[in-house]
Parts: structure tokens; C-alpha cells; sequence
């Protein structure tokens, strides 16, 4: 079997979003990135959670063809592919349709910057795309268009979220923390207005917690 440890990885982690509530059913994926190889693993599509397993995880080359697998992947595997190949620096990527934050994409509104957890993490808003074919490279030029060079997450227009990191792990990270920040901005919207943090404060925190958070070398 293929790629036996980032099949696991991508299977804990498209768990992980039925799990932490992220997707309902069958909606939603993960993949992971053997960029050496040129091959993507991605969860199989309109499969059950609770059927998964890290042996039916789909892989694909990089123009979508399985190369082993028993199952077709993930209808969003065309998003996935347009993604890796126009950003280099990423390994994983995720889709969800998390209701809070996808409450933001809905109204085709960006997630501002307002919270200096979410700060630490992106360092940018989360910009909300232009309307895009769900499904279709379409989207993925949406995202790279909203996203640029370095963004990690982006809502798609009247459909969900995308996140992307160095892992599936960073990815569905970022995903998990995206839900709470557009669940605490969507509380705070209640009950007065939600000012964006300037520019600067969001750079200082941003780089703060890439210098000091975690276990650093002393």
C-alpha cells in the first residue's frame, strides 16, 4: 500500500472534522501532498465517516488519475489539485462547510480580524471569495485570487471554508480554530459592532506567536 503513514494522517484527520463538528454526513475533506512523487491522498467520495479507514483513502497524480485506491476520490479533488500546484508551499488542504464561518460565506462577507487568537495563527483576515462552480478548478482560482501567495484560509462564496498548511494537520488546525473565531465574531456581532484590529497589532501578534509559542530551543 502506497503511502502507508500519510494515508493514517489524512484519515485522523478527516475524522478530526467529524469530530469536532466541521461536517455533517459525508460533506468535507482532507488531503495530504507527496510532493516528490507527485501524488495527492484524499478521502474517498459520499462515503460515511464512520466507514472510513486509511486504506480507503484515494490516490490520485496530479491530474486527478487513481493510482490506487478502490474508491473515487473526492469530488473536490479538481479545488485540491489546482491548489497544490499553484502553491508550493502547502502539503494539506481542507474543506468544510462549518456553520459558522460558512454563515460568513454565505453573505459573501470575510471574517475580520478581530481576534488576536486567529491573529496568531493567519496574520490576515479571512477573505470570502467571488461566487465559484463548486467542485471545478474554478473554485481553486477563486481561492489563490482571495488567498494571494501566502493566505491559509479562505471561505468560498455561498458554499464553506478551504484551509491549507505544511501537513493535513496544520490544515484542519487552522480549520478548527477558524469555526471557533467565526463563532465567537458571530456572538460578538450580537450585541454590538466588531471593530478589525489595525494592521500593525495584527503583524505583531502574528509574528509573536510564530517566535515564542510552543517548545522553542532555550
Amino acid at each position: 500500500m502506497l503511502y502507508e503513514e500519510l494515508r493514517k494522517e489524512v484519515y485522523e484527520m478527516n475524522m478530526a472534522l467529524f469530530n469536532e463538528g466541521l461536517v455533517v454526513w459525508t460533506g468535507g475533506n482532507v488531503s495530504g501532498l507527496v510532493s516528490d512523487k507527485g501524488h495527492v491522498v484524499i478521502k474517498p467520495s459520499g462515503v460515511p465517516y464512520a466507514s472510513l479507514t486509511p486504506e480507503s483513502m484515494v490516490v490520485t497524480d496530479m491530474e486527478g488519475k487513481v493510482i490506487e485506491g478502490s474508491f473515487a476520490p473526492s469530488v473536490d479533488l479538481p479545488v485540491h489539485l489546482y491548489l497544490y500546484k499553484h502553491r508550493p508551499d502547502i502539503r494539506g488542504v481542507t474543506h468544510t462547510h462549518s456553520p459558522y464561518a460558512t454563515s460568513f460565506a454565505l453573505l459573501g462577507e470575510s471574517i475580520p480580524m478581530a481576534l488576536t487568537p486567529i491573529a496568531h495563527l493567519l496574520g490576515a483576515e479571512i477573505p470570502c471569495t467571488r461566487y465559484s462552480k463548486v467542485g471545478y478548478e474554478d473554485t481553486g482560482i477563486a481561492i489563490i485570487e482571495a488567498a494571494g501567495k501566502d493566505g491559509l484560509a479562505v471561505l468560498q462564496k455561498r458554499h464553506g471554508v478551504f484551509t491549507m498548511g505544511k501537513s493535513p494537520t496544520e490544515a484542519v488546525r487552522i480549520a478548527t480554530q477558524v469555526e471557533e473565531a467565526a463563532r465567537t465574531t458571530h456572538y460578538a456581532m450580537l450585541r454590538g459592532k466588531v471593530e478589525p484590529m489595525s494592521d500593525e497589532e495584527v503583524k505583531r501578534c502574528y509574528e509573536f506567536h510564530r517566535d515564542h509559542y510552543g517548545q522553542h530551543k532555550r
